[in-house]
């Protein structure tokens, strides 16, 4: 055995002054300063103290601390900053207060450190605190603060990112208003996190705002203010600043594409997306699961799963993300068998399964309405992956049951729930109700929805046309009547195109387009060569429409239909026409799309609230089908 040497009190010095080889040499050390009676010299432990924490032990370092009779605020010091650097930031917060409690005042080289840790656990009260404490003390002028503490630093940096991650933007401003009156100029890292914090809670208008008046932009602020748009629902203002940065010859970066490939997500752009990434190399785009995985769901829901497809089967480290990517992509284009059999596969490569994955496979089920595979997938969540669903599972099973027509079965899974159902719960049933013009449980559904959103105007019209289809036009007026003497107005439906990088909107009737009159004679031509083919508009399926379409007249005008015939006229004809609608799309729109993708020989693709609506020649498109079968088998 390998005798172990103790050093002597001259090795001892050497290895105070110039360390440690090893722990244990360390804690030879510490041996030998109980011999010699020096274990309570301060200035000693704390040379101790600081070689724990390089070699990472902690418990030991707590073991010396605690059976020192006497710290100082040096001690002290070197607990808190260890604990912070080794990102054990509730230990160095628990340090602080102990220090405190013991009458030791904090110096310069500690609030840094308890700032830090403040900041990393949302502790801003203690924070403040800290940083009373230091501006009573005259700390936040000493020059070890330069970096740290002072209205440029990165530690309020951090606080104010607090701040944006709690909603609390009063204090953010404040610590704002503070910064710019004691700093030398502005600074970036400080309006980025002020954009953040008013981004999360809402208010892009005050983000852009600080956004305009900053003199100097990096990559990060532009990033934070696409993110934020995207956040709060502007996919198009986002793409806009996207393009307005590209102007200014800043390189994107991952966090930035994700942000872009959102909004084009949201809109349907899917050329605005593929320009935003051909300064990308491709190994670079599929090495990233975060990059590939937004890049997956902007092709799934542009309707490209072939694309799609191509870049799962390019990605090599897969996490459960991205399978879930591509398990929802297929599911929602109809690919339901295909999707069942990447699940398989993802089974026996061994990565268990999460909620999202269920809930992908179960909204694949209701559009496919495959019941007896929704029931088997939703039972073996608890029974076989001991997952417990959630109220969005819940809701899939309600939908695909009242679609399916089994709303007593839907009911009483409603009545069984552990949760309280809330509106999308209720509102699968009443569309179930919708479509199996079961007017009296419609009527029960709709009672819980105007309790939970009063406001919402779709529950008035569906039930006020779920009347109409019954002849109960009394009753159907008095929802009407009853919406005018509350002030609920309808939400207004929406189509989007994309043609040339440009995004178009169109409204019920629209007029406002540039070629607007070409448009609507491309409408007359298309409704001249429908009838042609056997084609009656179905005025039934206005009754159903969320959208206030009543007569035959409107249908031909429905947004889709003015979003396709511009997108006729603009462009190819070998270019696929894709269009993003805001509510769900009508019978009569979808009967008459088919059609027009035969007469056309277009690919059409049109995305609602539900689902998306894939048409080549009449038909959906079958052509993924043989693609991802030959790599799913």
């Amino acid at each position: 055995m390998t005798s172990i040497s103790i050093p002597k009190a001259s090795e001892l010095k050497s290895c105070l002054v110039n360390g440690f080889k090893s722990f244990r040499h360390l804690k030879q050390a510490h041996a030998r300063l109980f011999r010699l009676g020096l274990d309570q010299e301060n200035h000693l432990l704390n040379t101790l103290l600081g070689y724990c924490f390089q070699f990472g032990k902690t418990n030991y370092s707590n073991l010396i601390f605690n059976h020192t009779l006497n710290p100082n605020i040096f001690l002290y010091n070197t607990m808190i900053r260890g604990f912070v650097s080794g990102d054990l930031f509730e230990d160095s917060i628990r340090y602080y207060r102990l220090m405190r409690s013991n009458d030791v005042l904090p110096n310069s080289f500690t609030c840094p450190f308890v700032l830090k840790a403040c900041a990393r656990i949302l502790d801003y009260d203690l924070g403040f605190q800290i940083h009373n404490i230091a501006t009573k003390l005259g700390f936040d002028t000493d020059s070890f603060l330069e970096m740290g503490f002072r209205p440029e630093g990165p530690i309020l940096v951090q606080i104010l990112s607090a701040c944006a991650k709690l909603g609390e933007v009063e204090i953010g401003e404040w610590i704002h208003r503070y910064i710019n009156l004691n700093a030398k100029g502005k600074n970036i890292m400080v309006d980025t996190s002020l954009i953040d914090m008013y981004a999360k809670s809402g208010q892009m208008e005050k983000a852009r705002a600080v956004f305009d008046e900053m003199p100097e932009k990096d990559v990060v602020s532009w990033t934070a203010m696409i993110q934020g748009y995207v956040a709060n629902g502007f996919p198009k203002e986002a793409l806009d600043i996207f393009f307005e940065m590209q102007t200014k010859n800043i390189r994107p970066d991952s966090y930035t594409l994700v942000g872009v490939l959102s909004a084009c997500t949201r809109l349907g752009a899917m050329d605005s997306g593929e320009q935003a990434i051909s300064s990308i190399d491709r190994k670079e785009l599929v090495a990233d699961p975060v990059l590939g995985t937004a890049l997956i769901d902007m092709y799934a829901k542009c309707g490209n799963m072939n694309q799609a497809w191509r870049v799962f089967a390019e990605m090599k480290d897969r996490d459960i993300v991205v399978w879930n990517a591509a398990i929802d992509g297929l599911s929602i284009n109809g690919y339901v068998e295909i999707a069942f059999a990447l699940f398989v596969q993802m089974e026996k490569l061994g990565i268990h399964p999460n909620g999202n994955i269920f809930l992908s496979l179960l909204c694949g089920c209701t559009h496919a309405g495959l019941v007896y595979e929704g029931r088997k997938y939703f039972n073996s969540m608890e029974h076989v992956f001991a997952l417990t669903p959630t109220i969005e599972h819940y809701g899939c099973m309600v939908d695909l049951l009242s679609r399916a027509g089994l709303l007593r079965e839907a009911h009483h899974l409603i009545q069984s729930m552990p949760m309280e159902p809330n509106v999308i719960v209720w509102g699968a049933l009443l569309g179930g109700c919708r479509l199996h013009r079961n007017t009296h449980l419609a009527e029960h559904a709709l009672e819980q929805l105007v309790q939970l959103e009063p406001w919402n105007s779709s529950n008035y019209v569906l039930l006020s046309n779920i009347y109409s289809a019954n002849n109960k036009w009394c009753d159907a007026e008095r929802i009407r009547a009853k919406m005018s003497e509350q002030g609920i107005q309808k939400i207004p439906g929406f189509s989007w195109i994309e043609v040339d990088g440009n995004i178009h909107e169109f409204v019920v009737g629209d007029k406002s387009h540039p070629l607007s009159d070409q448009i609507y004679v491309k409408l007359a031509e298309l409704l001249k060569d429908l009838r042609a083919v056997g084609y009656v508009p179905t005025t039934d399926f206005v009754l159903f429409d969320v959208e206030e379409e009543e007569k035959e007249n409107f249908l031909g005008y429905h947004s889709e239909k003015l979003a396709i015939a511009f997108g006729l006229i603009s462009t190819p004809s070998d270019h696929v026409i894709r269009v993003v609608k805001n509510l769900r799309v009508c019978g009569d729109c979808h009967a008459a799309i088919k059609i027009i993708s035969r007469v056309t020989g277009r690919e059409i693709v049109v995305r609602d609230t539900n689902r998306f609506h894939c048409f080549v020649d009449g038909a959906s498109a079958t052509v993924l089908v043989r693609t991802v079968q030959s790599h799913a088998g």
